[in-house]
């Protein structure tokens, strides 16, 4: 499955149950009268704006290259991963807002029997729905997805609190918003580790270093000399299309000629294994001389 079809189908799946649990919650809300349930089901709808969100940018995101966008459009899926995480930030504040606010005038929370069986339901299902997202994110690299999956999570965890305050607000009722205060956290921490993965291959990055192995073990298939030497590994990533650059060192007694004809089958082989487009500079491998032109 590639990175847009992924989009549409994790974010499609999303929308579906996230609005049917939305409904579940709120009917379950009115009829115990419980603020709690009731603030989680706007939290489960908040996933649905999310997962709409994802899809949006798969759609954006899979328009081919054109004169002003000579790289693609890929890069809707990483300001849509930002989108979501500051989506996320805000439930994350409402959150430590209100446990705090709660804990002040230790207000009990009060529940009943189908508050349970809803509470249940909805971890056990927002937590596949995250396990789903996760998986399709590994293995299609989708950012925008991912994030999705950690706006699942957030909701199951939520709805933990909201069981745990069912099961022991008779014993200990500060237990609500203490534990609220503590996902609030994780949600932050959530919100972070999103930024900084979009922000990183917004802003450029490294190569790992199993590509870099690969992309030599290539190279030296290629032309397997002592007088070739190679460095200096640049990704540009734009998802729907992503580019390495680096430099090669060749026996400074070769032809230009020779030279261009080396650089450039190194360049077709990558672009044929690895699906994405090398450019190579070439250098003098033994130079300590400044060149003038």
């Amino acid at each position: 499955m590639n990175t847009t079809r992924a989009g549409y189908v994790e974010g499609t799946v999303s929308i579906v149950i996230n609005t049917v649990l939305f409904a579940l919650k709120i009917w379950v809300s009115v009829i115990t009268g419980s603020i709690a349930l009731a603030a989680d089901a706007w939290h489960t709808l908040s996933d649905s704006i999310s997962s709409i969100v994802v899809v949006v940018a798969a759609k954006l995101g899979a328009k081919k290259a054109d004169k002003e966008h000579p790289f693609g459009h890929g890069r809707w899926e990483q300001l849509a991963s930002i989108f979501i995480a500051f989506f996320l930030g805000m439930i994350a504040f409402g959150f430590l807002e209100t446990s705090i606010i709660q804990l002040g005038e230790k207000e009990r929370v009060e529940y009943g029997t189908m508050a349970v069986i809803v509470t249940v339901i909805s971890i056990v299902v927002k937590e596949l729905l995250a396990q789903y997202a996760f998986y399709i994110a590994r293995k299609t690299g989708n950012l925008s997805v991912k994030a999705d999956g950690w706006h699942h999570r957030s909701d199951a965890l939520s709805s933990v609190v909201v069981l745990v305050g069912i099961l022991f607000a008779k014993q200990f009722w500060w237990i609500d918003s203490a534990l609220g205060i503590i996902i609030a956290l994780m949600l932050l921490y959530a919100t972070f580790v999103i930024l900084k993965e979009a922000i990183t291959k917004i802003l450029g990055e490294e190569p790992e270093q199993k590509l870099i192995a690969e992309v030599t073990k290539e190279i030296k298939s290629i032309y397997n000399n002592d007088d070739l030497n190679f460095h200096h590994f640049h990704i540009h990533n734009y998802i729907s299309h992503k580019e390495i650059t680096f430099h090669i060192r060749l026996n400074k007694d070769l032809s230009i000629g020779d030279g261009h004809k080396i650089a450039s089958k190194i360049e077709e082989a990558i672009t044929e294994k690895f699906n994405m487009t090398a450019t190579i500079h070439v250098e003098p491998l033994e130079t300590n001389e400044d060149y003038t032109l």
